[in-house]
């Protein structure tokens, strides 16, 4: 465990000096605080615009401040999943190309205890960025469109990012086979494969990883969380940690 913290405190202090530790949480409270910013400001948007039809206004209803949360945390699904796809994709390719790697396993320490510091740092760094987006985006959401459950936001929230650690996981896993960009490529299209097979089969794949956004959402507008995706997720987390540990010293990047 001592030489976990050690590897993670070298990971965390990498983050520090990468800056990474800065522009992720950056662009997930810019990401978190446009969605009720835009939506407020959407009606006297739309009365300036020329191209509205008439009477379109009068219909125009202001979203409830559920449904702006739960529209804030979907804005990570896109942008959100890139940003931390390539702030991952190094993470095992980087040190095999630079024969870090090597140099660890030549001391006593193991590839899950790599895997493990690593992905720890890659967890905490996802914490801080979302935890500072949704605080950001519920903050502007219950000054601007009404009052949340605050557990109900802290439940969507980490329901949300549940999914975002899985495909932190899987750029994790792809690293230690891959180099960088190949790896976050294959993790962001195996996450959109995901979310397009539930989207297709809804009622039949409802247990997958993918199902966690809408589960997200459903919290913040009607409550209730599934088993199914949770217990999916962290099988496929503790896979992708495995496998990753599994593959940490034993590849060599292609010349």
């Amino acid at each position: 465990m001592s030489k976990i913290w050690t590897l993670y405190r070298k990971e965390m202090l990498e983050a520090v000096r990468s800056y990474k530790l800065i522009w992720i949480p950056v662009v997930f409270i810019i990401l978190g605080i446009m969605q009720p910013l835009v939506t407020f400001y959407m009606a006297d948007i739309l009365a300036s615009s020329s191209n509205v039809p008439a009477g379109f206004m009068e219909s125009y209803e202001m979203p409830g401040a559920s449904e702006v949360m739960a529209q804030a945390l979907g804005q990570y699904g896109t942008i959100g999943l890139l940003i931390l796809a390539l702030g991952t994709m190094n993470s095992l390719a980087g040190e095999r190309s630079g024969g870090t790697v090597e140099l660890l396993l030549a001391k006593p320490v193991s590839p899950a205890a790599i895997v493990a510091a690593k992905w720890t740092a890659h967890l905490t760094v996802l914490i801080i960025a979302l935890g500072l987006g949704a605080a950001g985006a519920a903050y502007y959401t219950v000054q601007l469109m009404g009052p949340l459950s605050w557990s109900a936001v802290a439940a969507a929230t980490g329901l949300y990012g549940l999914w975002l650690l899985c495909t932190v996981s899987v750029t994790l896993l792809f690293s230690a086979w891959l180099r960088g960009p190949a790896a976050a490529f294959l993790a962001l299209l195996l996450a959109a494969a995901m979310s397009v097979s539930y989207s297709l089969l809804p009622s039949r794949l409802d247990w997958m990883p993918a199902a966690l956004p809408g589960m997200s959402a459903k919290v913040l507008t009607a409550g209730g969380i599934a088993v199914g995706p949770v217990v999916s997720a962290a099988v496929l987390i503790l896979t992708c940690i495995a496998g990753a540990s599994l593959l940490a010293g034993r590849n060599k990047l292609p010349d």
